[in-house]
């Protein structure tokens, strides 16, 4: 789209720390390169802490320039308190983790940031639903993106909507505060 031609090395967890070392010697040789990625922001939830870590380290300078993240685009669009949020990324996989995981966060300040693939999110909603049934809850679904989508309520009443539906696309639940009641739920 901007007519851009320079060279490009795929990076992703399965070689990332691979990538750092090259992506290090090219620093040394006096390049500047950029760590872009196809969907959200490098190192969160994405490759490249890694990079960025061992960058600073050596001494280079790592300049960041906002972009697409399922977490900033989310917060202000959801209404639930943005004064103090907790990025908490992808749960663990299996069921028994990620239930001790949630019930660990249960007494974290804040509005929770959770990211879900659509093959888990409808179990990570019905065992919210069985921590929080009234816990003001916030869904983006494919933000920032051409099939964006919102639904707030509670975590019951958004467990029961997807137990109707086909989960397509990457998913942003965000996680309000059990105790407070004076969330408007739209």
């Amino acid at each position: 789209a901007h007519d851009i031609d320079r060279p490009l090395l795929s990076c992703h967890k399965f070689n990332e720390a691979k990538r750092t070392g090259q992506f290090l010697d090219r620093l040394e040789n006096g390049e500047i390169l950029a760590l872009v990625s196809d969907a959200g922001t490098p190192a969160i939830s994405d490759p490249g802490e890694r990079i960025i870590r061992a960058a600073l380290e050596s001494g280079y300078r790592v300049e960041s320039v906002p972009g697409p993240c399922a977490l900033t685009a989310a917060l202000p669009a959801s209404g639930l308190p943005t004064a103090e949020f907790h990025f908490v990324g992808f749960l663990p996989h299996k069921s028994g983790a990620r239930v001790r995981k949630l019930e660990a966060l249960n007494d974290v300040p804040g509005t929770l940031c959770i990211y879900e693939s659509p093959h888990r999110i409808t179990k990570l909603l019905a065992e919210m639903a069985d921590l929080w049934p009234e816990c003001p809850t916030f869904i983006g679904r494919e933000l920032t993106k051409k099939f964006e989508e919102h639904l707030m309520g509670n975590t019951s009443e958004i467990a029961a909507q997807f137990n109707k539906r086909k989960p397509k696309g990457e998913f942003v639940v965000l996680l309000g505060e059990p105790r407070i009641e004076d969330v408007p739920v739209r």
